[in-house]
């Protein structure tokens, strides 16, 4: 069976720090880019890191720039997305898509260039 699950979200206090993973199973992630973006309600996505499938490059928005930081594991055929510094206007649903081309950037690219989605993970950044 075809999946992407997010997992590692929760609740944490301003300041602390989590990891989230992203775990492909009935395929192949090292054939692809993965993107990571959040929404919070009411507001729309906001693409906020691309690591990129073959030399894993990595992009981030100014936003979570310095923050956090995406890897992969190929072998694992997971990736993930560290975060620190977390702030309260970080909370959102977190999602993963995979990309088959190379990152270009941050920003999400049109819907239909993605090739599968996971179902999010929710972070609360709240004291």
């Amino acid at each position: 069976q075809v999946q992407l699950v997010e997992s590692g979200g929760g609740l944490v206090q301003p300041g602390g720090s989590l990891r989230l993973s992203c775990a492909a199973s009935g395929f192949s992630l090292e054939y692809y880019s993965i993107h990571w973006f959040r929404q919070a309600p009411g507001k729309e996505r906001e693409g906020i890191s691309c690591i990129s499938g073959s030399q894993g490059s990595t992009y981030y928005s100014d936003s979570v720039k310095d923050r956090f930081a995406a890897s992969r594991d190929n072998g694992k055929n997971t990736a993930y997305l560290q975060m620190s510094s977390l702030r309260p206007e970080d909370t959102a649903t977190y999602f993963c898509v995979t990309l088959p081309l190379a990152c270009s950037g941050p920003n999400l690219l049109p819907t239909y260039e993605y090739r599968h989605w996971g179902q999010g993970t929710q972070v609360t950044v709240s004291s």
